[in-house]
């Protein structure tokens, strides 16, 4: 049976070179920065940060990879993969994190075994056990 209820994903958006945005942006797609943000980045999809990339702002999306430079939070649903030119001054929360060597990262880290649900930028906790009284 076909789920009809699921964004579209299929669309990619591109900021190239030279392009500088100020503002928010919310996608259901895919989104690759070789430009500049300044601004709030919400997607459903992947980002992807190149190395002439810059964003000002926090990032909240299901996966990234970064190669460029990030000024303030990411939150990433499950993987974010930071490449060796890339450098992140901010907080990043993930469940899983690849960094590769030379990549610079300057803040907090919050990992967490449960996916962190990218759509709205709240992580999903474990509840509780409750004891038996």
């Amino acid at each position: 049976m076909a789920k009809f209820n699921e964004p579209d994903n299929t669309a990619i958006n591109l900021i190239s070179i030279g392009t500088d945005i100020t503002g928010d942006i919310k996608s259901n797609g895919d989104i690759r920065i070789d430009g500049s943000l300044t601004g709030n980045l919400s997607t459903k999809g992947k980002v992807v940060i190149g190395a002439t990339g810059k964003v000002k702002g926090e990032i909240i999306c299901k996966n990234s990879e970064v190669a460029g430079i990030i000024e303030g939070k990411i939150t990433v649903g499950q993987l974010l993969n930071l490449k060796a030119s890339s450098k992140i001054h901010g907080d990043i929360v993930t469940s899983k994190l690849s960094i590769e060597p030379g990549a610079v990262f300057s803040g907090n880290c919050k990992m967490s075994d449960t996916e962190v649900n990218a759509g709205a930028g709240i992580i999903k906790e474990k509840e509780p056990e409750k004891s038996a009284k």
